[in-house]
């Protein structure tokens, strides 16, 4: 499986503030691949906050990645900015995604984040992505290549806005843990996990499958 992980800076405070800050992290994720079978399809580095899209071997082998990943650069932020207390909010959120166009919307959106921030006006201009990875524009090496055909002209689809009905899907998936993909696969894989709860309205009793 494939799956969406976030997390934010505790009180969405910065937690990268130069640049020697984002290289650390991704050296970290350098060595977490290499301690754990997981794949790391994409990336995105922002000022207090991160997006991976990560492929583990087993199920588990994600949250033993996570752990011994978040513990490692929390001991390590600490230790370099003499600090102490919670540097992110929390475990981290994740969702899973389906191996197909939603594959790639997620991957898209994990890449736009500076643009919608108005960090740059373009995708291949954040150095803190897998962005330039994928372009071979970057040195670093970290990314595995998706299970999926990107379109010829990535920079230029990252670069397009998701439609509102896709940034809505997004955003319940990112807020809720709902696995993002087409709705048979999502009744699917929630009856099977017991993820129900992650697409069902709050506040109101919903008839499984309902989506808008």
């Amino acid at each position: 499986m494939i799956y969406h992980v976030i997390n934010r800076g505790n009180c969405r405070q910065e937690v990268f503030h130069k640049d020697a800050d984002f290289l650390a992290f991704v050296g970290l994720l350098g060595e977490a691949k290499e301690k754990h079978p997981v794949k790391l399809m994409g990336y995105c580095l922002m000022p207090n906050h991160f997006h991976l899209l990560l492929s583990p071997e087993k199920a588990d082998d994600l949250s033993k990645f996570m752990q011994w990943f978040m513990t490692s650069h929390v001991r390590r932020y600490h230790r370099h900015y003499r600090t102490s207390g919670h540097v992110w909010q929390g475990r981290y959120k994740s969702f899973i995604v389906e191996k197909d166009r939603h594959l790639l919307t997620v991957a898209r959106y994990i890449e736009a984040n500076p643009i919608r921030v108005n960090l740059v006006q373009s995708a291949h201009e954040w150095r803190w992505s897998s962005h330039g990875e994928r372009l071979d524009i970057c040195a670093r090496q970290l990314v595995d290549e998706l299970p999926i055909e990107l379109p010829v002209k990535w920079t230029e689809y990252v670069n397009t806005p998701l439609t509102e009905s896709e940034m809505e899907r997004m955003q319940q998936s990112v807020n809720r843990g709902a696995p993002f993909g087409s709705i048979p696969w999502q009744m699917t894989i929630c009856e099977n996990l017991g993820l129900e709860s992650t697409v069902r309205a709050k506040g109101r009793p919903r008839k499984w499958g309902q989506e808008k």
